[in-house]
């Protein structure tokens, strides 16, 4: 745990939450910004800063968490599908520096547009995976 990090207190309790899971290693709850119907944050009880300094063993609680909480809300609580989403480090704009995903529930044309859109930049692709090829 670290002493300055919400999710750590939230996790403690120090800080009150709507709680949607728990188990050992995993804390889930609503996300208190109230922006999406059923918006949930999946975090590691484990600190670690975000998906690149996560070690496989805490990541896979938590990816597997998300897969479970996920898999209600479309069996059991009416939706239709979910969007997972991560921000991993501050130029890929997490703002609370604690590893979590984003949970979003959705039914069919519920209006939210989740994804961002963009016009095509024409790069060419053949040589951006010249670069980025492992």
């Amino acid at each position: 745990m670290k002493e300055d990090c919400i999710f750590c207190k939230i996790i403690k309790g120090e800080i009150p939450s709507y709680k949607i899971y728990e188990d050992e290693n995993v804390f889930a709850f609503l996300d208190i910004a109230n922006d999406y119907y059923g918006h949930t944050l999946v975090i590691p009880k484990k600190h670690c800063e975000n998906v690149l300094d996560c070690d496989n063993e805490t990541l896979n609680y938590v990816i597997n968490a998300v897969k479970k909480i996920s898999k209600h809300y479309a069996q059991k609580c009416g939706f239709q599908g979910v969007n997972i989403l991560n921000a991993c480090g501050k130029a890929g704009e997490q703002s609370v520096f604690h590893l979590h995903f984003h949970i979003i529930p959705r039914k069919e044309n519920d209006g939210n547009h989740i994804w961002p859109t963009h016009e095509s930049l024409n790069n060419d692709l053949g040589d951006i995976a010249s670069k980025l090829k492992l």
